[in-house]
């Protein structure tokens, strides 16, 4: 069965808490812009020069990425994520930055060495294939996040180009527990139970005790949902795309 598009009126509550969602996310996602265009000017100021990128070179995105994290609400960890081949010294790296339990910002240190690591090869995980095979900005979770933090986490991320070309992901985490202290009270006012899904059917948040955060959601198209940004039905649920985000709220229609 397809989605088939519902109509809406802008006094739904449906509608308003979809478009609440969308505004909590919003200043998270104006960071990852925000680091994207840095990065992507400083990769066009070394390809100026006639060269390839080293990691040292993304050391200028440090104050940026420290500002974000100091002042971004639900930020607890932002950065770029740079795609296998781009950097002439290594062959991957993480320019990234968090927030410790002390409030300190810290940096990230992997060992990325393919014969050692079982974290060197990043470019599976849906926060960087995501932006990459659709070219749009994602939300990647709830996972637990034992790359960076051992915390319940989701990851919002978006595609750094850089003369053409995909050039890696730049990209901010948000613990769970804080983006669900956001939008639970929203979920919970609605008079039935509801959960906001990624585009793959991940659930990020939910106040319906039958979907639990981290679980999937089989059957609708909800990426097509996005794509449209219209509202829908889809055997029995009601589908509406959070506005500007990606993610949908699903309730019973």
């Amino acid at each position: 069965m397809g989605v088939s598009p519902g109509a809406t009126v802008a006094t739904d509550p449906e509608t308003w808490v979809a478009a609440r969602v969308g505004g909590a996310l919003e200043a998270v996602f104006a960071a990852v812009a925000g680091i994207r265009a840095d990065t992507a000017a400083l990769l066009e100021r070394v390809a100026a020069e006639g060269r390839r990128p080293a990691s040292r070179d993304l050391a200028a995105l440090r104050p940026g990425l420290h500002l974000r994290l100091r002042h971004g609400e639900l930020v607890s960890g932002v950065g770029f994520v740079a795609a296998p081949g781009l950097l002439a010294d290594v062959p991957a790296w993480l320019e990234w930055w968090q927030t410790g339990a002390d409030g300190a910002v810290r940096p990230l240190l992997l060992d990325l060495d393919p014969g050692r690591s079982a974290y060197s090869d990043y470019t599976h995980w849906d926060w960087f294939a995501l932006p990459r095979d659709t070219g749009r900005r994602a939300v990647a979770g709830p996972y637990v996040d034992y790359l960076c933090s051992d915390e319940y986490s989701l990851t919002l991320s978006q595609p750094v180009r850089s003369r053409g070309g995909f050039a890696g992901v730049a990209a901010a985490d948000v613990y769970l527990r804080h983006f669900e202290a956001a939008v639970l009270p929203l979920l919970r006012g609605l008079p039935g139970p509801a959960r906001l899904v990624n585009a793959r059917g991940r659930v990020a948040a939910s106040a319906d005790p039958a979907h639990l955060a981290g679980s999937l959601t089989k059957g609708p198209d909800f990426g097509g949902v996005l794509a449209t940004g219209r509202p829908g039905v889809y055997d029995g649920l009601r589908l509406v795309p959070c506005r500007g985000v990606p993610l949908v709220l699903v309730l019973a229609a």
